[in-house]
């Protein structure tokens, strides 16, 4: 009887300490449009140097549209003025081409481009970001949201690149 609670004691623990050393869970976004559409999705996953967003959409105008981390994970249509501001716990500036340093802050990701169809899949790299616990966290208290606008980011006018209306948002959750 004690050796069967001594394995299962010891099983128990092996299974935490792999589950641990695997890293913090994905987590993922529905993107909802204006009018509360399910317009597409996205997965964030850690990897060594941050976390990798994929996302998947449709029913957008064809171009390239801005899409970033905002700071608040909370999307209420129809402006979705409610995700706050971008996610830059690092007071960093606006957008890889800034002249000024530090520069690109964390809720900055490249232009989504969104094909004649209407649709688009991308996957950016937010380096230094985290889904484990600290100052970079995108669960921070408040969460975060992903939030797609109406227009192309310049990618370097602070605070959002000149990208126009949030037309999606979704909120990020594990």
């Amino acid at each position: 009887m004690r050796i069967g609670v001594v394995i299962a004691g010891c099983a128990l623990a092996c299974a935490a300490l792999v589950a641990s050393a695997a890293g913090p869970k994905p987590a993922h976004a529905e993107l909802k449009n204006a009018q509360g559409a399910k317009i597409g999705a996205a997965k964030f996953t850690s990897t060594a140097n941050g976390v990798k967003v994929s996302v998947k959409v449709s029913q957008l105008a064809p171009g390239d549209h801005g899409i970033h981390i905002h700071t608040v994970g909370k999307c209420e249509a129809p402006g979705f003025t409610t995700a706050g501001g971008h996610f830059n716990p690092t007071s960093a500036h606006h957008g890889a081409k800034n002249a000024q340093q530090p520069h690109p802050h964390l809720g900055d990701l490249e232009n989504l481009r969104v094909g004649q169809n209407g649709k688009a899949s991308a996957t950016f790299t937010i380096s230094g970001a985290t889904l484990a616990d600290g100052q970079n966290s995108l669960f921070h208290e408040g969460g975060t949201a992903l939030v797609i606008h109406a227009k192309a980011d310049d990618l370097m006018s602070d605070p959002s690149g000149n990208s126009g209306d949030r037309i999606a948002c979704g909120v990020i959750e594990r």
